[in-house]
C-alpha cells in the first residue's frame, strides 16, 4: 500500500528509495562485515595514540603550571667593599703584624747568654733568632726529634704487639715446656694497677692491658704449664741503659728497658725495679696467670722465643701517635728510649739506639736540616752528650702545626701533662704548646752546664701559629729563681703577636 506524501515533500528517487527500503529491512551483510574488519584497524589506532602519550620515565615529568610569585625585594648593599683589607687572609694581613711583633720579640732575644740559644716563626717565617746554630744540650727537647722521626718512620697508626706463644700447642690445656712473654717494644704494656699506683709522677696514659692478655690465655684453654714463663725482649738489643746519663739517672729517671716493658720494669709488691725488664715482667706475668687458676711449674726468667713457636694470644699497643702523646705529655723517658731502638728495628734493620740516631740523623737530612753539630746520644735527652741547634728544632716545629700529630701531641699550659700547673694563671693558658726540658748538673761550677728548655707552638685566633724554641745552658740555670723570668719573658713576648681575621670575620657584611 502507498503511503501519501505531505503536501510539499519531494518524491524520492529510485535509488533513495532503494536505500529506504535496505534501511527498513537492516542493513546488508557487507556493511556489517566491513564494521567488523573496522574494530582491530581501531583497536591498533587507539593504542598508538596512548603509545605516544605515555610518560618516558627516563623524561622529566612535565612542569606543574605555572604560579606568578612577587620577586624578593634586592638584597642591601655590602657595608663592606670586596677588597676590604677586613677581609684579607691571616697570611697576607701577617706581613702587617710581623714588623710590631718583631720588636717584641728581638729585645727579648738579646738577653739570653752565650751558651742558649732561641728562635721564633710565624707560620714558617723566621722572626727573630739567638745562637740558632749554636750546638746546646737539649734535655727532653731531644724528644721532639724521636717524636718527629717515630710518626714518619714507623707511622702514626701502627700498633706494637706482644704476643705469648709455646713451643707446641697446648694438649687438654696443659703447656709442656716454657710459655713465652715475647716483647714488641710497646713502652706502655702495664699491669692495671700501675697506671694508678702514683709511682711515677704522671700516670701512665694510652697503657695496653697486661691483664687482658692474661685473660686470653686463660680463655685459650690453658690450665698448666709443665715449666716457667720466660720474657723474651730479643727484638732489641741488650743495653738497658744509655751511656752519658749523670749520676743518680740510671734506674731511677729512666731504664732498666727492653723490648719487654711492663710497667717500666716494676713488679707488684716489690720495693725495687727489676734489673733485668723481661725476668721482671715474666714474674709479673706468672703472677697473674697464677690469679687466674693456672698453674705455673717453673719459674720466671728471660730468654729467646723459638721462631716457629705457637701463638697462644697477642695485644696490641695503642697507635704510635698516641704513644708518641703519652712520651711528650709526661716525658716519659723510657718510651723514648724504646722509640728510638724501634726506629732504628724498623728503618735499619737493627733495634739499636745507635741504629736509631743513624735513622732520625739521616731523616733530619732528608728534611733539609743541618746536622754537622748534631750528636743524637739517646732518646730521652738525659744524655750530656746530646747536642741540638735551636734552628734544628725550630725546622722540625714548622713541619708540623698546632693540630697535627706532634702539635696535638704536646702538653698545654695549664692543664696538661709537664705544662699542667704553669702559666696556668695567663693569658696563654689553655693555648700554648710546648715540650719542657730540665737536667739539673751538680756540681754547679763545673760543666757540663744545667738545662731548661721549652719548644712548641702559641695558636693564634685565625689560624696563625707561632713556632719558638728557647734552651737555656747555664751553671744554675734549671733553679726556678733563674728561668722562670726567662720563660716569663719569653711567653710575654710571644704572646704581643695579633689575633688574625677568623673565617667568620672573612665573610661580606
Amino acid at each position: 500500500m502507498n503511503r501519501p506524501i505531505p503536501v510539499g515533500a519531494r518524491r524520492p528517487g529510485p535509488r533513495r528509495a532503494k536505500r529506504e527500503r535496505e534501511r527498513e529491512r537492516g542493513a546488508s551483510p557487507l556493511v556489517v562485515l566491513g564494521a567488523f574488519a573496522l574494530i582491530p584497524a581501531v583497536g591498533l589506532f587507539a593504542l598508538f595514540n596512548w603509545a605516544e602519550g605515555a610518560v618516558d620515565e627516563n623524561e622529566p615529568a612535565p612542569p606543574p603550571p605555572s604560579t606568578l610569585v612577587a620577586p624578593p625585594p634586592p638584597p642591601a648593599a655590602l657595608s663592606t667593599s670586596m677588597l676590604s683589607l677586613r677581609r684579607f687572609p691571616t697570611v697576607l694581613s701577617r706581613e702587617l703584624n710581623i714588623s710590631d711583633f718583631e720588636q717584641a720579640v728581638v729585645p727579648f732575644l738579646a738577653t739570653l747568654n752565650d751558651r742558649s740559644c732561641a728562635a721564633v716563626s710565624v707560620d714558617g717565617v723566621l722572626i727573630g733568632a739567638r745562637n740558632p746554630d749554636l750546638a746546646v744540650i737539649p734535655a727532653s727537647n731531644q724528644k721532639l726529634i724521636v717524636a718527629a722521626a717515630a710518626l714518619d718512620v714507623l707511622g702514626s697508626e701502627t700498633r706494637l704487639t706482644t704476643s705469648v706463644s709455646t713451643a707446641a700447642a697446648p694438649v687438654d690445656g696443659v703447656v709442656n715446656g716454657d710459655l713465652f712473654l715475647v716483647g714488641g717494644g710497646d713502652p706502655l704494656l702495664s699491669s692495671d694497677w700501675y697506671p694508678t699506683s702514683n709511682l711515677e709522677r704522671y700516670a701512665v696514659l694510652s697503657s695496653t692491658s697486661l691483664d687482658t692478655l692474661a685473660d686470653a690465655v686463660r680463655d685459650a684453654g690453658v690450665t698448666q704449664i709443665s715449666g716457667g714463663v720466660v720474657g723474651d725482649g730479643s727484638r732489641y738489643d741488650d743495653e738497658f741503659f744509655a751511656p752519658g746519663w749523670g749520676v743518680g739517672v740510671a734506674g731511677l729517671e729512666a731504664g732498666p728497658y727492653d723490648a719487654l716493658l711492663v710497667n717500666d720494669s716494676r713488679v707488684l709488691n716489690d720495693d725495687q725495679r727489676a734489673s733485668d725488664p723481661n725476668e721482671g715482667a715474666a714474674r709479673e706475668f706468672t703472677r697473674m696467670l697464677q690469679e687466674r687458676g693456672i698453674t705455673v711449674t717453673g719459674g720466671a726468667s728471660s730468654g729467646v722465643a723459638t721462631p716457629e713457636a705457637n701463638v697462644l694470644a697477642s695485644i696490641e699497643s695503642a697507635p704510635v701517635a698516641e704513644i708518641v702523646g703519652e712520651m711528650l705529655a709526661n716525658s716519659d723517658n723510657n718510651t723514648a728510649e724504646l722509640l728510638m731502638k724501634e726506629i732504628g728495628r724498623i728503618g735499619a734493620g737493627t733495634g739499636s739506639r745507635e741504629a736509631g740516631a743513624r735513622v732520625m740523623l739521616a731523616k733530619l737530612r732528608e728534611w733539609g736540616i743541618e746536622t754537622s753539630n748534631i750528636v743524637l746520644s739517646d732518646g730521652s735527652g738525659l744524655s750530656l752528650d746530646n747536642r741540638l741547634t735551636c734552628a734544628a728544632i725550630l725546622a722540625v716545629l714548622q713541619r708540623h702545626d698546632p693540630a697535627s700529630a706532634l702539635g696535638l701531641a704536646l702538653p698545654i699550659a695549664g692543664q696538661t701533662g709537664t705544662l699542667r700547673d704553669i702559666f696556668s694563671d695567663h693569658a696563654v693558658a689553655g693555648r700554648l704548646r710546648g715540650k719542657t726540658g730540665t737536667l739539673n748538673n751538680p756540681p754547679f761550677n763545673a760543666d757540663p752546664p744545667a738545662v731548661k728548655a721549652l719548644s712548641g707552638y702559641l695558636p693564634v685566633e685565625g689560624g696563625t701559629a707561632v713556632e719558638y724554641t728557647l734552651i737555656l745552658n747555664g751553671p744554675t740555670i734549671s733553679d726556678q729563681s733563674e728561668y722562670r723570668p726567662i720563660w716569663n719573658g719569653l711567653i710575654e713576648a710571644l704572646d704581643t703577636y695579633p689575633s688574625g681575621a677568623t673565617p667568620a670575620q672573612l665573610g661580606p657584611r
